[in-house]
């Protein structure tokens, strides 16, 4: 299994912004403030409640995902 094969978040679920487990991304009010920037992952407003897809949170999460070089490596 590589690593872009693992999944965070349940794809098939929808996590509300009060869902403890999105604090692996950011806190809460640190997502209020991406989303007011639209920065961050993509998220749904139903009037005033904010909604996540599992399957854009694990895209996000793919899409900021930073690899080493072997150059940068020190021995």
């Amino acid at each position: 299994m590589s690593y872009t094969d693992v999944e965070v978040f349940d794809p098939q679920r929808i996590y509300d912004d009060s869902d403890p487990e999105l604090n692996i991304i950011a806190g809460k009010s640190k997502r209020a403030q991406w989303r007011h920037r639209r920065v961050g992952p993509a998220f749904i407003k139903f009037g005033r409640r904010v909604k996540y897809a599992g399957a854009d949170l694990n895209a996000w999460i793919d899409q900021n995902r930073v690899l080493p070089t072997e150059s940068g490596s020190h021995v």
